[in-house]
Order: structure tokens, then C-alpha cells, then sequence
């Protein structure tokens, strides 16, 4: 019996399911998506907007992943995540190549199946395989189907407008080649897999997607059972729907720390360039001193990239 509670408790918290896993749950077809909209949504933290939104999409892999909407309580709304942009970030964590279909749900007096909003129509735009991204729809009275992001989103502002041709998008592999000079680089490990905070970070931010203003940055976050959580900027050609590196971070955290609160983070690595368009170190303080453990050890490092930036390091204590 107590194996059993300790798989339900496990299955409760499940942000990541293979196509055997998507289909007893009775996702068989890429139409019955919503079939995981509830279970999504009651994992969905909106302590201040207080509707809870669940996005549910099928990756190019077959795996079907989750994402929910998370408010941060004493932050802006503007700090918040949106479910779609969890979702998507979800599938980056994943290395995952592409979407095909999504489905949101949003929970008012019921259940209502719609579209994504226009932020995270625009967010998706950064995967290279954007405009078909099916997405089910209804309105009322009409039976739920697919449509495609470009019909949804005809309009748009898109990477192929701005970006040289072959950049690599969100969803693609990439490499930023930056690294922590001496005196911390002979404290960085080689192995990819390493858990010490400052190489996931460093990792982290060697995945993150910073095309238009060249400010890749990486968070590592460390909870009170020393388990370790990372993100990366990504960023939109339209710039507001842009992510920064803490809250794509709180993602895998909210993904993988089984329903924690965010006050079990105890540790806390930024990673970014010293000379950078976009800064996130003042963002990721204010964030990090507000939701996590108010003794968490928040420490900055300066990387370099090929240029040769000088290292600085700060380091803060809340």
C-alpha cells in the first residue's frame, strides 16, 4: 500500500509523458489532448489572478508535456509565467525539436477549451516549425478542431524577418561557447552532468537563446533536499514575451520539485555575459529575494565569451 500512495503522490506532480503513458490516460490521438487539461490545471499556481490556465501539447518525439500558468505572490503580473510559454520552455529543458499540436484550457466557471493568448501566439513563433503548430479551437457551439498558428496568427512579426538565414531557433541546438576565466575556471567540472550550481548555470546559459541582443544567461537553483534546477533566457523577436533565465528555471523546479513552494530554494546561480544589452541580475535579486528561502545564497558570475570579457563576481545574501 505504501508503494502505491508513493506512485500516486509521484503521478500527481507528472509534467512529462510518453506516448504509452499520454494514451492510458486516454490522449490516443492528438484530438483528445484536453483528456489531460484538468489533471494540467490543478497544477497550476494563481494565487493572484486566480484562474488557472493548463496548456497541453504534443512533441515532435510523440512525448506529450504540460504546462500551467505560476503567479509569483508579492511580484508583478508581468513576472508571471503563462502556461503556453511553461509549455514551450518545458519542451526546451526536454531537448525536444519541434511541437505539432497544442491544446490550452482555462478554468473560469467551468472548462473552456480556446487559443492560446496573443503573448504566447507570439512566444511560439520562435519554434522553427511555428506556423504549423495545430492548435484545437472552438467556439461556442462548435465541436473542438485544429487550426494552425499561422491561420490563427496571420499577422505577425516572425524571426525570418530579422534573424540571417539559418540561425539556429528555440527549439534547435545551440552552443553560446562561454566560460568562467581564471581564477573559476579550474573550478568548473567537464563532465555535462555535473550538479555544482555555477556548471549548471554556466551550461545553462551556453543554451540560451538570446538572438537579437546577444545577452545569453543562465539560473541554477538549488532546494533544500540539494536537488538542482536550470534555465535559460529566451527570448521573442517581439520582446515582451520574452523569459527571463529565473523563471525559466522556476519551470523545471515547478516541473520536477513535486509540488514544493518556491521558499524551499536555499541556492541560487545567475550566469551572464559582463557587457551585455540585457542584464538580468537586478531581475533575477528581486525575484529570488522575494519568493525563495530569505537566507538564500544568491551568487552572480560574469562569464566570457570569445571576446574575453573580464570576469567579475558578486554575490548576495537575503
Amino acid at each position: 500500500m505504501k508503494s502505491q500512495n508513493t506512485t500516486i503522490a509521484k503521478d500527481a506532480y507528472k509534467f512529462v509523458y510518453t506516448a504509452n503513458e499520454a494514451a492510458s490516460e486516454g490522449v490516443t490521438e492528438p484530438k483528445r489532448l484536453p483528456m489531460l487539461i484538468k489533471k494540467t490545471m490543478s497544477l497550476a499556481r494563481a494565487p493572484i489572478s486566480t484562474y488557472k490556465v493548463g496548456a497541453v501539447g504534443r512533441a515532435s518525439s510523440g512525448r506529450v508535456y504540460l504546462g500551467v500558468n505560476v503567479d509569483f505572490p508579492g511580484l508583478p503580473l508581468n513576472q508571471s509565467i503563462h502556461a503556453t510559454q511553461f509549455l514551450v520552455t518545458n519542451l526546451a529543458l526536454n531537448s525536444e525539436e519541434g511541437l505539432r499540436q497544442l491544446a490550452v484550457g482555462v478554468s473560469t466557471d467551468g472548462i473552456e477549451i480556446g487559443a492560446p493568448c496573443g503573448n504566447c501566439r507570439q512566444f511560439l513563433l520562435e519554434i522553427s516549425n511555428a506556423p504549423d503548430i495545430k492548435i484545437l479551437s472552438r467556439s461556442k457551439r462548435v465541436e473542438a478542431s485544429f487550426t494552425t498558428l499561422k491561420c490563427l496568427f496571420s499577422d505577425r512579426l516572425t524571426p525570418d524577418q530579422v534573424l540571417p538565414k539559418g540561425t539556429p531557433l528555440l527549439l534547435d541546438k545551440r552552443d553560446n561557447y562561454l566560460s568562467l576565466p581564471s581564477p573559476v575556471q579550474g573550478e568548473i567540472c567537464s563532465e555535462t552532468d555535473c550538479s555544482h550550481l555555477k556548471c549548471r548555470a554556466l551550461a545553462a546559459a551556453n543554451s540560451s537563446f538570446s538572438p537579437y541582443t546577444d545577452s545569453p544567461s543562465g539560473v541554477a537553483l538549488l532546494d533544500n533536499e540539494g536537488n538542482v534546477y536550470r534555465g535559460w533566457y529566451i527570448e521573442s523577436v517581439a520582446a515582451i514575451p520574452s523569459l527571463g533565465p529565473v523563471q525559466a528555471a522556476l519551470v523545471d523546479f515547478v516541473a520536477r520539485g513535486r509540488g514544493k513552494g518556491f521558499d524551499k530554494i536555499v541556492g541560487a546561480v545567475l550566469v551572464e555575459k559582463s557587457i551585455a544589452n540585457v542584464r538580468q541580475e537586478r531581475t533575477a535579486k528581486m525575484i529570488l529575494e522575494t519568493i525563495a528561502d530569505p537566507n538564500c545564497d544568491f551568487k552572480v558570475f560574469y562569464c566570457k565569451d570569445d571576446l574575453g570579457q573580464k570576469l567579475m563576481t558578486t554575490r548576495f545574501r537575503f
